[in-house]
């Protein structure tokens, strides 16, 4: 990849969480960064702590606007002069049931947030991407967020598994279509990390990890090109064992595992 400081990152979700972590992270390696996030004075206040601060742009939008995604993208791609590595960081999660029907409006949120607006969000980037690749810089990197939660569904979270689970097989597809162009699809799968996502769960989290901790780890597996991880390890461990268990053993399980609670709010 092209070293560090010279790297171009365009991350989604930036307004919180996960975002927030990675940016802070590439930022103290001198990226140059695009931050995407629906929270103007959230943005505004992570970029006024992150070094070099010119060489950052920040797009106030939501990711289900695909014309200013793209539109903040190309921009960003004048900006800075290219891209290196793209993160689609948005995402939500609420409870959801099946047999509340106004669910359905929450269960069609998630699924665009979470995946629709992941392929908005790498779609533009690809035609630059491989330009550069031909040009000889084979570095550019789609990195897709999921979870751990798509492995398995979780009871009371239908909608959160699904859209997690479909953002896997989405880069995964992406990463054999983009094989022979130099352009490597990078798909992480964080367990439970301190974010204020997970800070409203009040049931156990093994393994809590740090968002600190997840940036500086899924800027590793960024880097080398991984192309799939869960993070922390001791999650990627369970996550192996969840996929072996079969659907009976499963369903004992997990038929009594704590649930998200449900809100209509977005």
């Amino acid at each position: 990849m092209s070293s560090s400081t010279s790297q171009r990152v365009f991350i989604t979700g930036a307004s919180s969480g996960l975002g927030v972590a990675l940016a802070r992270h590439y930022a103290r390696q001198g990226a140059s960064l695009g931050l995407v996030g629906r929270r103007g004075e959230a943005l505004l206040e992570l970029v006024d702590s992150l070094p070099n601060r010119d060489r950052h742009c920040l797009y106030t939008l939501d990711v289900t606007d695909h014309d200013a995604l793209s539109n903040a993208a190309q921009h960003f791609m004048a900006h800075a002069g290219g891209i290196d590595i793209v993160i689609a960081s948005a995402g939500i999660s609420r409870g959801t049931l099946t047999e509340y029907s106004e669910d359905l409006d929450v269960f069609d949120r998630i699924l665009a947030v979470n995946v629709t607006a992941t392929v908005a969000t790498f779609s533009p980037f690809l035609e630059t991407m491989r330009q550069q690749a031909v040009a000889g810089n084979h570095g550019c990197r789609l990195v897709g967020i999921a979870s751990v939660a798509g492995i398995r569904g979780l009871p009371g979270a239908s909608a959160y598994s699904a859209s997690k689970a479909a953002v896997i097989s989405y880069c995964e597809s992406l990463r054999v279509e983009l094989k022979t162009d130099g352009i490597k699809v990078v798909t992480i799968a964080p367990g439970y990390i301190d974010t204020p996502m997970t800070q409203v769960n009040d049931y156990a989290m093994p393994f809590l990890m740090s968002a600190e901790d997840f940036a500086q780890q899924a800027a590793d597996v960024i880097a080398a090109g991984r192309s799939y991880r869960v993070i922390p390890w001791q999650m990627g461990v369970v996550a192996k064992i969840l996929r072996l268990l079969p659907n009976c053993a499963y369903d004992f399980l997990f038929r009594n595992a704590p649930r998200k609670k449900r809100t209509l709010s977005l």
